[in-house]
């Protein structure tokens, strides 16, 4: 078997040249091995294509190709063995169903007014003229968003629990590699709770019984009105008929809550580094956000088309997800001109293809009308990842990011502190800015209406 070109260095080594600096690496390697690249994992081969007409031979070949739950298990320590993740099948068909419901249509609707309410309120925490970092205020309202729309908790103590365990949780996975390499080498021991991997474990358990507790309760008492992913799955039955253990049903809440958190908030903070760089995008943002007039109705906001292109150019140039998730080749099948043998494995590189001058000019530049201009196909443009692997949430997590943007944007005048560009940091799945934003807020921004807000300006709020 001819494998497709790629580097000779270790993958270990590799794997920390990448996190150092991941979209440079990226490109270094795109520039000099092309669109389809091989790198070797002890004697497995993984091969990684940025060109959508493999991409898509990827994602639709589902007879020699296949998106097999344990290529994702050492996501099962955080996510559960039996998380979305991990499913195949008609099973992981039936559970992506199940969760789908709560991220769709009218559902997804109803919560656009409480998402505004609560950025607002989150927002009119900051101190005015006071430096903050924008990552951890955004995050703090996307766990709120994911754990009310999956869990259905508002809150209380069990919800502020929830809350922590899940943001300390996602904070250790956030350690760079090298980190992680010394805990494993050295510390990959349970000595209890002031060892690292103790104190991981006990976070894990006491995350894991929480969200147990939460489900055995609530199938005690069913809420048949709730319109939460919890709900759905405690009245929902399998492909066999039968209803889902409790075990299965917290396994399966975790995913969509990391997901809605994280990805949403790393892509909501890369925006405001971006809007706020480029004066002429933002004001054309706030021109039409101005345009709907005061107190406009959230689904008008998020059919806005510059929002809509200024979102897209986000997730295309600097991607949250760099890579879709990996699928198994399963018997000789032949892509870009390479016959590739059982057990290779392949991923989609969604930041090479978003980086390709041939579909996007000047890819360096932040230009949302390319997204005006021209629709791509689901190849080319692939934020969420495709096929049977895409993001469950991917439709809710734009709709989250236009609100949110929206409400920051109508209502608080903000700056950058510094000048210097932003760099990304590799943790997990998921590309984060490196210091997070800093940013400071000058003022609440003044409008054109006659509402008075504090510190005696005009003020104007998505949605009233």
């Amino acid at each position: 078997m001819k494998l497709p070109p790629g580097p000779k260095t270790p993958f270990w080594l590799l794997g920390i040249q990448f996190e150092s600096n991941p979209f440079g690496y990226l490109d270094a390697i795109s520039q000099r091995y092309g669109d389809i690249v091989t790198l070797m994992s002890g004697a497995t081969p993984i091969v990684y294509i940025s060109n959508p007409l493999g991409i898509k031979e990827i994602f639709t070949n589902t007879k020699e190709i296949l998106a097999r739950g344990e290529l994702n298990e050492d996501f099962a320590f955080i996510t559960g063995k039996q998380g979305i993740l991990q499913l195949d099948g008609l099973i992981h068909k039936n559970r992506r169903k199940l969760l789908m419901q709560a991220f769709h249509g009218a559902r997804m609707q109803a919560c656009g007014k409480g998402i505004c309410e609560l950025t607002e309120k989150m927002m009119n925490k900051q101190v005015i003229g006071k430096p903050f970092v924008a990552y951890p205020v955004i995050e703090d309202i996307t766990f709120q968003v994911g754990i009310e729309r999956v869990i259905g908790l508002y809150a209380g103590e069990r919800y502020d629990k929830i809350k922590r365990l899940f943001a300390s949780l996602l904070k250790l996975d956030r350690q760079s590699l090298i980190i992680k390499i010394i805990n494993q080498i050295f510390f990959n021991k349970d000595l209890g709770q002031w060892s690292p991997q103790g104190y991981l474990l006990h976070l894990r358990r006491e995350l894991f019984q929480l969200l147990l507790t939460e489900v055995e309760e609530r199938r005690q008492q069913p809420n048949l009105s709730s319109t939460d992913i919890l709900s759905d799955l405690l009245l929902a039955r399998d492909e066999t008929g039968e209803a889902l253990s409790n075990e299965e049903v917290r396994d399966l809440l975790i995913s969509p809550i990391f997901a809605a958190a994280d990805a949403s908030g790393t892509a909501i903070s890369w925006a405001l580094y971006w809007i706020h760089s480029l004066k002429d995008v933002r004001e054309k943002l706030l021109q039409e956000l101005d345009s709907l007039g005061e107190n406009p109705d959230p689904m008008s906001i998020v059919a806005l088309p510059y929002l809509s292109a200024v979102c897209n150019e986000i997730l295309r140039i600097y991607p949250t997800q760099l890579f879709a998730f990996p699928r198994l080749v399963e018997s000789n099948v032949e892509i870009m001109g390479y016959e590739l043998h059982p057990g290779t494995i392949l991923i989609a590189n969604i930041y090479s293809t978003h980086q390709r001058e041939d579909l996007y000019p000047n890819s360096k530049i932040f230009q949302p009308e390319r997204f005006l201009e021209k629709q791509f196909s689901p190849y080319e443009f692939l934020p969420f990842g495709g096929g049977s692997r895409v993001c469950i949430g991917a439709n809710f997590a734009l709709f989250e990011m236009k609100l949110i943007l929206a409400t920051i944007l109508a209502n608080y005048e903000l700056e950058l502190t510094s000048k210097r560009p932003e760099r990304p940091k590799f943790a997990g799945l998921i590309c984060s800015p490196a210091s997070g934003v800093k940013m400071v807020m000058r003022s609440r921004r003044q409008q054109e209406t006659g509402e008075v807000g504090s510190k005696g300006t005009a003020k104007k709020t998505i949605p009233a």
